[in-house]
């Protein structure tokens, strides 16, 4: 299959590698300011097509990329529902390839998060969230297929008054081969890692963004430490000196232990094998990678209730689930992890049985292949 994919916000490199294994790929990527349209140089074959930086004129170059270039795609997928979107939209109405639009979060939803952030290269403005809101509705009016992550997302793309077909299809999903359960013991992973051998590490592997509520997991490991526990935040991301600032702010530089982003398979699963809790305090999410590789890794999740972290981490079967901007709940599933370890291998392995069955790489790529041939067919 020949497959365009416009990139309009970042993407993961899995994302990309898993394409290229298995159509003929284009990417038209928009320049992230600040950081990389995709997050690493992708190791198979696909041409990657660099458009303006500006979110109107990259709309306007995918609009005639993808006119001018309809009868060399059978089909485009066209990340979020911006002006991209629209402009994909549009041009697969005027005689263009398939669109399909791919949602992975509920933009509106992490952009009304911004306004209690504090975060002031993050500014929130009403007329912003507006203009999101309007470009959802004008896609959900002109979309022929949307994939989506989660249940979640679902709900979210039909409230914007979608009619077209919805198809939840976790990509890129977990790869077993790399996420899987430690072959050795912790304290020689941490020792090879060069993290401390003793005491409780938790793993917070989101990227730091006022939806991810990092200052909420801050706080509670706080309150952990201040109840005589010997605690350390470990994170590994872009954001980590964001991160590392935000915890010298608030006194809690020693309690923290950030690095830049590792490969996302080749090293990342060690960081997870060598934690005793993997924590995601989100208050608003698409689906959760990060709780879901913590499963496949059998490690147990505590997780804020909201989006679709509900469909994954079910309290008192496969994670711990706690209010949002709650702390102490934070802070106490944390402790209940700790001194309840047959109870938490229990969900951990429950949760590891579900990852396995549900969001598998290979799996979900091939459900998304198969999306994508029914709609060259249509």
């Amino acid at each position: 299959m020949r497959l365009c994919f416009v990139v309009e916000s970042g993407t993961d490199v899995r994302m990309v590698d898993q394409l290229a294994a298995r159509t003929d790929l284009t990417v038209l990527a928009r320049p992230v300011e600040g950081g990389v349209a995709i997050s690493r140089t992708p190791e198979r074959a696909a041409r990657i097509v660099p458009g303006p930086a500006s979110r109107a004129a990259f709309a306007a170059f995918v609009f005639r990329h993808l006119l001018r270039s309809s009868s060399r795609f059978d089909a485009a997928l066209v990340q979020g529902y911006g002006p991209a979107a629209l402009a994909a939209n549009l041009a697969a109405r005027h005689g263009g390839c398939r669109t399909l639009l791919l949602v992975c979060s509920p933009v509106e939803a992490y952009y009304r998060c911004r306004r209690t952030s504090g975060d002031s290269r993050r500014a929130y403005s009403a007329l912003g969230h507006a203009g999101i809101v309007l470009l959802a509705r004008l896609n959900a009016r002109m979309a022929r297929g949307y994939v989506v992550l989660s249940r979640h997302l679902e709900s979210v793309v039909r409230g914007h008054g979608a009619r077209a077909p919805v198809h939840v299809v976790p990509v890129y999903g977990v790869n077993h081969a790399c996420f899987r359960p430690a072959s050795v013991p912790r304290q020689q992973l941490r020792a090879r890692l060069g993290l401390p051998e003793s005491g409780v590490l938790v793993f917070f592997s989101s990227r730091v963004a006022p939806e991810k509520d990092a200052g909420t997991v801050l706080e509670a490991v706080r309150t952990l430490r201040e109840a005589g526990r010997d605690v350390r935040l470990l994170h590994r991301s872009g954001g980590w000196r964001d991160l590392a600032a935000l915890a010298a702010s608030r006194g809690m530089g020693e309690a923290v232990i950030a690095t830049d982003a590792v490969h996302p398979e080749r090293e990342l699963p060690a960081s997870y094998q060598a934690s005793d809790v993997c924590v995601q305090a989100s208050l608003e999410e698409g689906l959760g990678f990060s709780v879901l590789e913590a499963m496949a890794c059998g490690i147990p999740v505590v997780a804020s209730a909201v989006g679709g972290l509900l469909e994954t981490v079910r309290d008192g079967q496969t994670g711990w689930s706690v209010p949002p901007r709650d702390p102490r709940a934070l802070a106490a599933a944390i402790a209940e992890v700790l001194d309840r370890p047959e109870e938490a291998r229990r969900r951990a392995a429950l949760a590891r049985t579900m990852v396995s069955t549900q969001y598998e790489t290979g799996r979900v790529f091939e459900k998304l292949m198969g999306v994508l041939r029914e709609q060259v067919a249509a």
